[in-house]
């Protein structure tokens, strides 16, 4: 059979209540997956997902611990974690299999996005993505089932950011606590209590997709073998997509832990030139806890300190990106600043952990991605990654175990692992020479 090319402008038509509708290719398979919640125990509450990002990269030599699967050990820089060890899986031995052309920038891209920066100059401020991040993927997929498609926040003061909707397309993050408080909790929000909440365009997504249907499967006569199996895929996608929409009409989740927290103090200034970074982090992840247990969002992000960031710390002599190059050895200095900032990830987990859900809590019904910006920042390496998963993804994902890659493999394939657990249909994540089509199955419950 001859192969045809098919427009991008394609649209999937049908009647829905007697008037037409349609819906673009491209649009439906971000629909399919929107409130695709893969409900592995039942609970019927949505997956959520978050990314949380430190810049400067970790000592690999105080990083990477001991043991492998379930029986490992904490490293001393992972010490922080102690308290919330059997929720955090460790990766390791993984690579950005990307040329590492932009220092502090290339590392990010490659695990947010699988593919090369767009650089316009030589430094990470003067780059760009090329292409959707994790977190854009996630909102892309869910989006329309909440109130916001995502929520980027920040401590440090910056405007750079890590989440992009598309090429060059920037989310920025808000380093304001009360400004994010009164763009989740000011007008227009509406605490839930114990009333569980019905999207009102549930049973019209549903509707609409079996519109469709027809014209879709006409589809399969004009294009090739493998891409009929796609295609097949994508109809099988959407019986499913149409099962969990019908479970959530019946049995919505019940969002009694929605709470409207404190409001924030109006402004944080430093403190004998130091950042309050654990008190601006605290409240912002306090926060977000709350916007993803009301259902605001299911995505967003949390950059703790931007790459190559030179915040100077409690108790340290000269900023963090100075002292990553400047001080010898095992770098104790900047060891103290990592377990600062491992206790403000540890504290994030706690509070996810906090917030029941129905058996389980908030943690187990999402996917919390940590990582830095390199490996050893001295050299800005990008292999051997410093990556940590926290969250059971409605059941999708072991908890608690140490994967080390016994050779190197690439970053991205925790990319593919996770949005597969987060319920979302993809075949592949990347681009270039950081594309797979395969993800980490040690990490697959």
């Amino acid at each position: 059979m001859s192969r045809y090319k098919l427009s991008r402008r394609l649209l999937l038509r049908g009647l829905l209540g007697g008037s037409a509708v349609a819906i673009g290719l491209p649009a439906l398979e971000a629909f399919l997956s929107s409130n695709g919640d893969a409900l592995a125990d039942g609970s019927g509450f949505p997956s959520r997902f978050a990314w949380w990002f430190f810049g400067n990269g970790v000592h690999t030599g105080s990083w990477v611990p001991a043991g492998n699967g379930p029986e490992w050990e904490l490293s001393p820089q992972l010490a922080p974690l102690a308290k919330v060890k059997s929720e955090v899986s460790v990766v390791s031995g993984l690579r950005v299999d990307l040329p590492n052309a932009i220092p502090h920038g290339s590392g990010p891209a490659g695990v947010l996005y699988g593919g090369p920066l767009l650089s316009v100059g030589d430094s990470f401020d003067s780059s760009v993505f090329g292409g959707p991040t994790l977190d854009q993927v996630v909102a892309q997929a869910y989006g329309d089932a909440t109130r916001f498609r995502s929520l980027e926040a920040g401590v440090e003061r910056t405007t750079a950011t890590l989440s992009y909707s598309a090429p060059g397309a920037a989310n920025p993050p808000e380093t304001s606590p009360f400004a994010m408080y009164q763009r989740i909790f000011g007008a227009g929000f509406v605490e839930p209590g114990t009333s569980p909440i019905i999207d009102p365009r549930v049973a019209l997504r549903r509707s609409v997709l079996d519109a469709v249907g027809d014209d879709a499967k006409s589809l399969q006569k004009r294009v090739s073998a493998s891409d009929r199996i796609r295609l097949e895929q994508h109809y099988d996608g959407i019986r499913a997509l149409e099962q969990q929409l019908a479970k959530l009409e019946q049995d919505p989740p019940n969002l009694a832990s929605c709470k409207k927290p404190a409001s924030p103090e109006s402004d944080y200034p430093d403190q004998d030139g130091r950042p309050q970074m654990s008190a601006i982090h605290r409240v912002m992840a306090d926060m977000l806890t709350m916007a993803l247990a009301c259902d605001a969002t299911r995505a967003c992000s949390l950059l703790f300190s931007k790459p190559v960031s030179n915040i100077l710390y409690p108790g340290a002599p000269s900023g963090h990106h100075q002292l990553t190059h400047d001080e010898p050895g095992l770098q104790p200095e900047v060891n103290k600043i990592i377990l600062q900032i491992i206790s403000e990830f540890a504290y994030f987990i706690e509070r996810l952990r906090s917030v029941q859900e129905g058996d389980g809590t908030l943690l187990d019904h999402m996917v919390l991605l940590g990582f830095s910006d390199c490996s050893f920042g001295k050299s800005h390496a990008i292999d051997n990654y410093p990556l940590l998963v926290a969250g059971g993804g409605n059941g999708a994902l072991k908890k608690g175990v140490h994967y080390h890659a016994p050779a190197p493999e690439s970053a991205s394939k925790l990319g593919l692992t996770l949005l597969r657990a987060l319920g979302i249909p993809v075949t592949s994540f990347g681009e270039g020479k950081g594309l797979v089509t395969e993800g980490l199955s040690e990490l697959e419950a």
